[in-house]
């Protein structure tokens, strides 16, 4: 069998920014088995495969090298992005998923794809001790989330330096840690790792941000933001922040387009 992939940068406007992702379009899908193979084979933060089920509309299943991932937000901005430019699709796409609700994307007059995400405002929760643990830096604030645990930091540096201990990260499964803290030059910044990826960081989190931005609009008194996330590659993401809902948004670029044999 014979596939089309994509790998594209996203959240970024630059190649080798931003957070690869990989997108490969079937008719049927394939075994969850081989899915995941291609996903360990291409060993990226996420590979993405999706399927047409009507007009303008998309199944749509994330895979890390090592699992089925319920949310991911990098990679739908890229199977939007791999759909408008190289599949004549025009207009708003919906996404359905197996663990979140319908994810509706649109490009505006900029090429920039937004998509809408659900309002994931981080709790109050009690705090496992593995968190402090798993950071080399005290955060000021800890909060949850469906995904992650969510730390707050007094400033910008300190996430910027902050480092985390891979065997403490570990214990926090099923959640993941986010980092974050008032911007300088943007409205908020963070970092997001989960030991799934090599180093533990991944490079820009779109899923991440239905928490962050709700939670930076609560603090800032305003709806519409400008967060980057301050991993190595960097990413520009914009949210508007809404009752029930994030319009996360950003751009891609094209990597590599090509072919691969199951």
């Amino acid at each position: 069998m014979e596939l089309e992939m994509f790998v594209c940068d996203a959240f970024t406007t630059q190649r080798f920014k931003g957070n690869a992702a990989a997108v490969v379009p079937v008719c049927e899908w394939l075994c969850d088995d081989i899915m995941q193979s291609i996903a360990s084979e291409n060993n990226l933060s996420e590979t993405a495969f999706i399927k047409p089920t009507g007009a303008n509309q998309y199944a749509i299943r994330w895979f890390s090298p090592s699992s089925e991932v319920n949310f991911c937000g990098h990679a739908t901005l890229a199977a939007a992005f791999c759909l408008y430019q190289f599949y004549d699709v025009e207009g708003k796409i919906s996404f359905d998923t197996l663990h979140v609700s319908t994810l509706n994307v649109e490009k505006d007059l900029s090429g920039r794809i937004l998509m809408t995400f659900p309002n994931r405002l981080p709790i109050e929760s009690e705090c496992p001790a593995e968190v402090f643990e798993s950071l080399s830096i005290r955060p000021t604030k800890v909060l949850k989330t469906s995904q992650a645990y969510f730390a707050v930091f007094d400033n910008e540096e300190q996430v910027k330096q902050v480092k985390v201990r891979r065997e403490y990260l570990e214990k926090l499964a099923p959640y993941e840690l986010i980092v974050t803290a008032k911007g300088q030059d943007h409205d908020f910044i963070s970092r997001y790792f989960w030991p799934d990826v090599g180093d533990c960081e991944d490079p820009v989190t779109g899923s991440a941000h239905s928490s962050l931005a709700p939670y930076w609009a609560s603090q800032l008194n305003k709806n519409n933001l400008k967060g980057y996330q301050a991993s190595k590659r960097g990413g520009i993401v914009y949210c508007h922040v809404t009752d029930d809902n994030v319009i996360v948004s950003g751009h891609a670029v094209l990597y590599s387009r090509s072919k691969i044999y199951i």
